[in-house]
């Protein structure tokens, strides 16, 4: 990874990682890494390339350092990801001033003639309350106030950050239906889908991942973060209850301890995956399994991965997460279940019934979805706001006829 050692070293590293002529600058405060899981950020950023210079800043991480530094690493898909690498043992305070001064050089040094603010973190505000900027965007995809070991100031963060946002997306529709009264320009964006991607995993005749290759039939899948949000006694109770199917867990395992999951012969923990590799583990795959908790920190999730699998042609139950019932269950395209019993009774129903007629449903179901089109509707939003803008600063700067006299 590249380092900012210096100013200078800065600004060169800046005109490298974004050679493009683009105008404007789109700057993203996020709480997840560019590497970590490919998702809803991803997506969207590599699509916002195509009309802006795009940053993509994570959270700091501490290191024993002199000074603090911001490392910018220039991504093949055209994101610049920074990462603030600062002085173990710093305050809240202290970290945020840190912060607010790395940010000020990296933007000092980003010519242009707008810049837009993207927000997936309010945590963001405390360091970039003071930055002008042409639009403000809260892409509000979870809500992390109800997450484990969700800071105790992102309430107050987050009605700050709606307050100063010019447009807020939500990444699903109960999201948007908790958040729509709270801002005047609030629109739904629910997870979308890379159809081309995952409907390679309907070809069956690949060659097998080798972790998964030996793994018998039938197979369950679940693929993401493995976290507090996911009901893991669910499914231990469904590999008690069929000791002749086999679970295949992908995805790394964060805040739970590692200790604490289910441990059988038939759980297979195969840790995270490329998503370029997932089509191939999903092609191995005769159901999909998506046993997410119901409990607050799951109330507003729309699941990107529910999509995801049914792109992949593979049959799916889940548990009663609301946005999962109202888009694909309500329509027969995703099973149902609140427990392992149902949860097992639905996946026996699935293997045993042709799956033509549902993957025609799916087809045109997600006939109208891609992350391609979720971007031009938000990329519309965000032009249309950026000219009504300038249709007012423009007003505002005109000398009335009477001033002539």
């Amino acid at each position: 990874m590249q380092k900012a050692g210096s100013s200078l070293d800065a600004t060169t590293r800046v005109q490298k990682a974004n050679t493009s002529d683009f105008s404007t600058s789109l700057v993203c405060f996020s709480h997840l890494r560019w590497g970590f899981v490919y998702q809803r950020p991803q997506h969207l950023l590599t699509r916002a390339v195509r009309d802006y210079r795009v940053f993509f800043v994570e959270e700091p991480v501490f290191e024993t350092v002199g000074a603090a530094r911001l490392d910018l690493s220039p991504q093949p898909s055209g994101v610049t990801v920074a990462v603030p690498v600062l002085p173990e043992g710093l305050d809240e305070s202290a970290a945020e001033a840190a912060q607010r001064r790395l940010v000020d050089q990296l933007l000092s040094q980003v010519k242009g003639r707008s810049r837009i603010l993207w927000y997936y973190t309010p945590m963001a505000l405390g360091f970039t309350g003071h930055l002008e900027a042409d639009l403000r965007v809260y892409d509000c995809m979870d809500e992390l106030s109800a997450f484990r070991f969700a800071p105790p100031k992102l309430k107050d963060r987050e009605r700050a950050l709606l307050a100063r946002a010019d447009l807020v997306f939500t990444g699903g529709q109960s999201l948007y239906e908790a958040k729509r009264g709270r801002h005047p320009h609030v629109h739904a964006f629910p997870s979308s889908i890379d159809a081309r991607h995952f409907a390679r995993a309907r070809d069956r005749n690949g060659v097998e991942p080798e972790d998964q290759a030996r793994i018998p039939h039938p197979r369950l899948g679940y693929f993401g973060v493995i976290d507090e949000r996911m009901d893991l006694q669910l499914v231990a109770a469904m590999a008690e209850i069929r000791p002749d199917w086999h679970f295949v867990m992908i995805g790394p395992v964060v805040k739970i301890d590692q200790a604490t999951l289910p441990r059988r012969p038939n759980i297979h923990w195969l840790g995270g995956k490329r998503y370029e590799e997932l089509p191939d583990y999903l092609a191995g795959w005769d159901i999909g399994l998506m046993p997410f908790a119901i409990n607050e920190s799951t109330r507003f999730i729309s699941p990107t991965k529910t999509p995801e699998f049914l792109a992949a042609g593979v049959p799916v139950v889940s548990t009663p997460i609301v946005d999962v019932v109202r888009a694909y269950g309500n329509a027969g395209l995703v099973e149902i279940a609140a427990d392992a019993a149902g949860t097992v009774a639905k996946a026996e129903g699935l293997l045993s019934h042709p799956k033509a007629a549902w993957l025609a449903s799916v087809d045109r179901r997600l006939s109208g979805l891609s992350w391609d089109k979720t971007w031009d509707a938000m990329h519309a939003l965000m032009r249309d706001h950026l000219e009504q803008a300038d249709r007012s600063s423009s007003a505002a700067v005109q000398i009335p006829e009477a001033a002539h006299v």
